[in-house]
């Protein structure tokens, strides 16, 4: 019952809002006549907003889980049209906080004790607010100050209902709208449901966290929390507090002596050492995950807060971007069209020049403007356009690239509209597949392989025997096989034989007798 209710209100909210204008511009022509019927005789009319805008608003009053449903399909420019996915980048996912006394009971029901025996001290008005979790300030029993993260109580039966019905709507999507199946939603709920479970254990963002500072230890350009291990579990997290001035508020980073140009800089360098020295990024790098150290050690060093996304790639990933980053800068399209074919991108019988010209035409126009000038949201639709041209397959594991891609730009615009990324980003990359394919490459992994090549030469007559037994035993047994076969053969021809001869004896002493 209480699914069914949610699902009228869903379907509320999206009359009062009109997006059933989305089912009748998108080829719904079997429901056309019923929405439009519907819509005269009710005399409501909607809001004269665009329709971008009035889905945004929809999502908004549908709660958190659909705001954080609506900020992963902002990432889907592939699938998306531009207005919208632009619209829905704009979904800010804050939400009333729950009260003091809820997360004094969810620390203590995570600990086992009291509050007072985990925490020296805990402020109980929190700091900020999410719809998966709210962060508050303690202090631990050796006076360490600290970060108190809390999971929202009772969320796991609300995303769970939630989940549901933004499947069932992925049903309805796939059988009105004309374009439904290409959309794939029923595939995009599977993908927001898995990063929205990971948010859901505490225990994987500690990780998380972990694994980003040992990668950016003493790095002068980003600093990460340390993670108190004895105070978290997967409801609770408690890590380092940090200090620093939110990178939105320009004007306190400058009065503060902040070097602006610089720091957009290095937000370009860590993104980049993110993604192709680690192949670990924190791929939720909006304005309100990042603060700017202002103390006199570190100033201008940046602070990462929240670690529930991170994106991964392998190094065949990391290869392929790397060269098509490069080529990309060096306006080699050629190179563009080959990496895409090299990498199983796109089909086989895909004719390099003609892709070669598609991306040329996307790209050349956009080469040696100011970041200001530059919407890398047209460009990266202009590119998926043309991707499904060609049949270009999205890699999966490269849409948190692209949402964090896309979220740099909007820092870098902000920080510095001057900023020039290809000039930034290209010496950078050069750097690193010098480093990957040169001579301190193939050293690096000489070193790396060596340990192996130890344990395995020794046994290298052991296997080789092994694998010659093994095909001589293979080989062994098709024979018997191929013997077994030819066998059964010869029996079904016997028995054929022997039923027509029964058959013909049968047939002359029947005449013989009549």
């Amino acid at each position: 019952m209480s699914r069914l209710l949610r699902l009228i209100r869903i379907f509320a909210v999206a009359w009062r809002f009109g997006l059933d204008e989305f089912a009748l511009s998108a080829g719904a022509k079997r429901w056309a006549g019923l929405l439009r019927f519907l819509r005269a005789i009710s005399g409501s009319k909607h809001s004269q907003a665009p329709r971008a805008v009035r889905l945004r608003q929809a999502l908004e009053t549908l709660g958190p889980i659909f705001v954080k449903f609506g900020q992963l399909l902002s990432t889907r420019r592939d699938l998306l049209p531009l207005d919208i996915a632009d619209e829905l980048a704009r979904l800010q996912d804050q939400v009333p906080p729950f009260s003091a006394a809820l997360a004094r009971v969810a620390i203590e029901r995570a600990f086992s004790r009291p509050v007072e025996q985990v925490y020296a001290q805990f402020d109980p008005e929190p700091v900020a607010s999410a719809s998966i979790a709210q962060v508050h300030f303690a202090i631990l029993p050796d006076g360490t100050e600290a970060a108190v993260k809390i999971l929202r109580p009772g969320m796991e039966p609300v995303i769970a209902r939630d989940l549901a019905l933004l499947d069932t709507a992925a049903s309805l999507i796939e059988r009105l709208w004309a374009d439904g199946k290409r959309l794939k939603p029923h595939e995009v709920v599977a993908e927001f449901s898995r990063h929205l479970n990971d948010e859901l254990d505490l225990m994987r963002e500690a990780a998380n966290a972990s694994q980003l500072r040992r990668n950016f230890h003493n790095s002068p350009l980003l600093a990460v929390p340390e993670i108190y291990w004895d105070f978290c579990t997967t409801t609770v997290m408690t890590m380092q507090r940090m200090h620093g001035i939110p990178i939105s508020h320009i004007d306190r980073l400058r009065d503060a002596g902040v070097d602006i140009p610089a720091l957009a800089r290095a937000g370009v360098e860590i993104f980049f050492t993110q993604v192709f020295r680690d192949g670990f990024f924190h791929a939720d790098m909006h304005p309100g995950n990042i603060l700017v150290s202002t103390a006199a050690h570190e100033k201008g060093r940046y602070v990462a807060l929240d670690f529930g996304i991170m994106g991964t790639l392998n190094e065949v990933d990391k290869n392929y971007l790397a060269q098509n980053f490069l080529a990309f800068f060096n306006r080699d399209y050629k190179r563009v069209a080959e990496v895409h074919l090299e990498s199983g991108w796109v089909p086989p019988a895909t004719r390099v020049d003609e892709l070669e010209t598609a991306i040329r035409a996307v790209c050349e126009p956009i080469f040696d403007r100011p970041l200001k000038e530059i919407r890398f949201g047209h460009v990266l639709l202009r590119l998926f356009q043309t991707s499904r041209r060609f049949g270009v397959e999205i890699q999966p594991q490269l849409v948190m690239l692209q949402k964090t891609l896309l979220n740099i730009e909007g820092l870098g615009r902000d920080l510095n509209p001057e900023l020039d990324l290809w000039k930034t980003a290209k010496p950078y990359l050069e750097r690193w597949m010098s480093a990957q394919m040169g001579w301190r490459g193939l050293v690096r992994n000489l070193k790396q392989e060596i340990p192996s090549w130890a344990t395995l030469l020794p046994q290298l007559p052991r296997l080789t025997h092994r694998l010659l037994a093994e095909d001589r035993l293979g080989e062994l047994h098709r024979s018997m096989a191929k013997l077994a076969l030819e066998e059964r053969r010869r029996n079904r021809l016997l028995i054929w034989i022997a039923t027509a001869l029964t058959a013909l004896v049968c047939w002359q002493v029947a005449i013989y007798w009549l």
